[in-house]
């Protein structure tokens, strides 16, 4: 008797679970167009007549705390019958987490490390193509396409493979979204994040902006840009800038591109980055590409230590600089910004926010405070605590800023009275 051929999603027709000799197979999800897998649709090849895809990590919404959401990781099952495993917990999460995460993770990785997502966004290609662009093993580069297959970068057919289309935005160099410069500093964050352990036993962070090369400050602030460039954008759209403000301090603002996104919107508005010695040469750079370099400044020196004047700015932001400060360091800074803002002036302070407790806040947050805790002196801090500096200095705090494209960060702005 020949066997139930498979229906274009790999299930048996007529059968909505599996027979005791199938296994699921699991995969990283990226969700497509009408719920189905992003890489189903252009095609992921001959499907298997007795495997079901299973979804395994996503992200998925988290609760909301004190009105700031976040996002958390889970699996997501595709059927029934992986329903019921997760709920009766038979799957090895702990295995998907790891094994499957960081292996897939250092193949995204590697891909634009050596140009094979730029050259598929040149048009379909084989895979010996692909390792002939790209100066590769043509063998191993077929076995690199096929995990990027699984995991819904890339897709399959008639033996070329694509670049996903909602992967073009983020892996082509050429797009205002690109990650590929973060995905670059992230070889160095993975030897970074090896030292977790050690961490967790001494209790001593790395501190890896005071011992960074002019290499190392270059790849850091390209991929910084990164990371920034769309929350700059909704920052640039929804900061309460004061009526008529011309003069904005950025502090720690390395890059430059939430200035550099301000200024275009508020044509008035001049920037003055305050920066430390290593990271302002290499951030010129950045702004001279952005075109904006006479109204984006740089000055060097330490926010920790540095006279910022009096009634000198209208606006002063810190993007991703309290998690490296203690909380008495950044009461201090907070005193000194409200002195050095005008009547009127805006203090808006932007970082991921720690959860009032443990697991409220999502995976992204908890996640990226145990990084900051590794890698600076403290860690995320929570909203109350970040409003607290604020109050303290006699600031009242504004509506908090929250960013779709960033999950779990949000920008506190605060006024000081006219």
């Amino acid at each position: 008797m020949d066997p139930i051929p498979p229906d274009r999603f790999g299930r048996l027709k007529g059968f909505t679970g599996r027979g005791p000799q199938q296994r699921p197979a699991w995969r990283i999800f990226r969700p497509g167009r009408g719920g189905m897998p992003a890489n189903e649709g252009w095609s992921r090849g001959p499907p298997l007549a007795l495997t079901v895809c299973a979804r395994s990590p996503m992200i998925l919404p988290s609760s909301t705390f004190r009105g700031v959401s976040a996002m958390k990781l889970a699996p997501h099952a595709e059927n029934l019958m992986e329903r019921i495993a997760l709920m009766a917990n038979l799957v090895p999460r702990p295995l998907l987490d790891t094994q499957i995460a960081f292996t897939a993770a250092r193949a995204i990785m590697v891909a634009a490390e050596v140009g094979l997502f730029e050259a598929l966004g040149r048009g379909d290609q084989t895979a010996e193509a692909v390792a002939t662009v790209c100066g590769t093993d043509p063998k191993a580069t077929k076995h690199l396409l096929g995990c990027l297959a699984g995991i819904g970068y890339v897709s399959w057919r008639d033996g070329k493979y694509r670049l996903s289309p909602s992967m073009r935005k983020w892996l082509l160099q050429s797009s205002p979204s690109s990650v590929v410069a973060k995905l670059a500093f992230q070889s160095i964050e993975w030897d970074i994040v090896g030292k977790v352990g050690e961490f967790v036993r001494n209790g001593k962070p790395l501190d890896i902006h005071a011992h960074m090369n002019a290499q190392e400050w270059a790849i850091y602030q390209d991929g910084m840009r990164d990371v920034a460039a769309n929350p700059a954008v909704e920052l640039a759209k929804r900061m309460p800038v004061p009526l008529g403000a011309t003069r904005l301090l950025d502090i720690g603002g390395s890059h430059g591109l939430y200035s550099t996104e301000l200024c275009k919107r508020h044509p008035a508005l001049v920037a003055t980055i305050l920066e430390l010695p290593g990271a302002a040469d290499r951030a010129r750079e950045i702004a001279q590409r952005e075109g904006l370099g006479d109204r984006v400044r740089y000055r060097t020196g330490n926010a920790l230590s540095d006279d910022l004047g009096e009634a000198t700015f209208d606006l002063v932001m810190t993007n991703n600089l309290v998690h490296h400060f203690s909380p008495e360091q950044n009461a201090d800074l907070a005193r000194r910004v409200t002195r050095a803002l005008a009547p009127g002036g805006v203090y808006a302070i932007g970082d991921f926010l720690r959860a009032p407790h443990p697991g409220a806040g999502g995976g992204v947050p908890a996640v990226m405070d145990l990084y900051f805790a590794l890698t600076s002196a403290s860690g995320t801090w929570t909203l109350d605590e970040i409003v607290s500096w604020q109050r303290g200095a006699g600031l009242t705090p504004m509506k908090t800023i929250q960013f779709s494209s960033l999950p779990g960060w949000a920008s506190l702005p605060a006024t000081k009275d006219k």
